[in-house]
């Protein structure tokens, strides 16, 4: 196969990707999106592959972010040349991911290609979800949020697991499709396949049985009934001081006509749904008054939150639970770069902030799950629920209802709250916890611990939803132990790439 006529197959596996992304939702696609890209991969040289993937890398990679110039531009105030400049950079480094996996791919051998190609992709995952803090955005198992009878193999490896079946069933597709391997292949390469074939099939069926007794199990557990409220307060508004009365009336307001159904335990409002710090205004009084005259209710609310001390002031992106019992506080653990702190900021000089009214944060650290009557909540803010370890920490602390609370105003019309939204789905089937998203301008929803989507807002429409969630307490495999896969694949990965150095193997053309 021509040079050239190889590097016209990564295109077509990007578009393949592309599809099957959340916003899209042709989820099928994903099964052999990886196809092109492998049969390119194979007929290059380790230096052509890298680099015929880079660029078509960087064209999806910079269409599934476009939002980031909604947020950096509309909302950040920034020149567009800068956002889109921002946007490029972003998106060149997400590409190197898949690059590297293409390259390391021209160099394996065909009868390990099947199992090295699948540690390989979530192993990069894996480092991609660490460095620099980690951007562990729409990895490919996300793309199976809407698949019922897939998720429950996130009970056991998460949804690396799932990416890791995605890929092995592309290369297996890609060893049925290359005839050249096909009529060279050694007994040995046909055991290997048929392993393959027999793990994917098994996975598989394995799934859609699990989710039947899932959804069986739950209904069968005790229930906790909330409500969800969702202001749609537009992002250039929230932080005006002339609005917070408007803005309080709001939430209030709508929490009122939730409050009609009966047996409403839980209230919650979205992140920073508070747009001030408590006790700097008197409305915090009013909402303390609120939260506290009915004793079987409390509020969850974003805040944001000033600490004083001796050593220096703290602000935090918090959630505050008000109700009769005393006030508790959960502070956001893992911010995002440039919209909620500046590295560096300690050595260098502090810029001024990339998006109104976010300021330097400081981080949080784990906290024990907040009470809310037989509801131990454990609480991811916003960009937190991409990061399986702080989902699962709250369920090994004892969470048996997880609540997601999140400002995706920054997203605008665009598909990121979609793409937010599905990897939210996978903290609660990783855990088998129910899980309740209470987003500012949308999508709020509630998620059952075997993946549901129930109620599901519009985007920018101001209303609200409750319903009875499943309180679960038994952990998974993935909870004890699965949360290693990704890690143990990246070490792997690691040790194909020391052994290719130490016996610098020529590639076999």
């Amino acid at each position: 196969m021509p040079s050239l006529v190889a590097a016209g197959l990564f295109p077509l596996s990007f578009l393949l990707l592309y599809l099957a992304s959340p916003g899209m939702d042709y989820s099928f696609s994903a099964w052999l999106a990886l196809v092109p890209l492998l049969c390119a991969s194979r007929r290059l040289s380790t230096r052509k592959a890298f680099f015929f993937c880079l660029l078509p890398a960087i064209i999806y990679h910079a269409t599934l972010l476009r939002w980031l110039t909604i947020s950096l531009s509309q909302y950040g105030n920034l020149p567009l040349t800068v956002s889109y400049l921002a946007l490029i950079m972003l998106a060149g480094y997400l590409a190197l991911f898949p690059a590297a996996f293409a390259a390391a791919i021209s160099r394996c051998q065909k009868k390990t290609l099947i199992w090295s190609a699948p540690i390989i992709w979530v192993g990069l995952d894996h480092l991609r979800a660490i460095l620099f803090t980690g951007f562990p955005w729409l990895d490919l198992g996300y793309s199976q949020y809407n698949q019922p009878l897939i998720l429950p193999l996130a009970t056991i490896a998460g949804h690396h697991g799932i990416t890791f079946i995605i890929v092995l069933a592309n290369c297996l597709l890609f060893h049925l499709i290359d005839i050249r391997g096909r009529n060279n292949s050694s007994g040995n390469g046909h055991g290997i396949f048929l392993v393959a074939l027999l793990v994917i099939g098994t996975s598989l069926s394995w799934s859609g049985a699990r989710h039947r007794d899932l959804v069986k199990n739950f209904n069968s557990q005790p229930s906790f009934k909330t409500a969800i409220i969702q202001a749609s307060i537009e992002q250039d508004q929230k932080w005006q001081p002339d609005l917070r009365q408007q803005t309080i009336d709001k939430y209030l307001q709508l929490s009122e006509q939730a409050l009609t159904s009966d047996e409403i335990r839980l209230v919650i409002w979205p992140e920073t749904a508070i747009p001030f710090t408590p006790f700097s205004s008197f409305l915090f009084q009013q909402l303390e008054n609120w939260a506290k005259k009915d004793r079987s209710l409390n509020l969850l609310a974003g805040i944001p939150f000033l600490s004083r001390s001796p050593e220096g002031n703290h602000l935090y992106n918090s959630a505050i639970l008000l109700g009769n019992k005393a006030t508790k506080l959960y502070h956001k653990q893992h911010l995002v770069p440039f919209g909620e702190y500046f590295p560096f900021s300690d050595i260098l000089p502090l810029p001024g902030p990339l998006v109104t009214a976010t300021g330097n944060f400081s981080s949080g650290t784990s906290a024990p799950p907040m009470s809310s009557g037989p509801a131990q909540l454990g609480v991811l803010i916003c960009f937190e629920s991409i990061f399986p370890e702080i989902a699962r920490r709250h369920v090994m602390a004892g969470a048996n209802l997880l609540v997601n609370i999140t400002n995706d105003g920054w997203f605008g019309e665009s598909a990121a709250s979609r793409q937010h939204l599905s990897m939210a789905v996978f903290r609660a089937v990783e855990n088998q916890r129910s899980l309740a998203r209470a987003a500012n301008t949308g999508i709020s929803c509630y998620i059952d611990p075997a993946g549901g989507i129930h109620q599901a807002t519009d985007l920018f429409s101001p209303t609200f939803i409750t319903r009875e969630q499943t309180l679960c307490s038994r952990l998974t495999f993935f909870s004890r132990m699965g949360h290693h896969f990704p890690l143990i694949c990246l070490l792997i990965s690691m040790a194909m790439l020391i052994h290719q150095v130490i016996t610098r193997k020529p590639r076999r053309l």
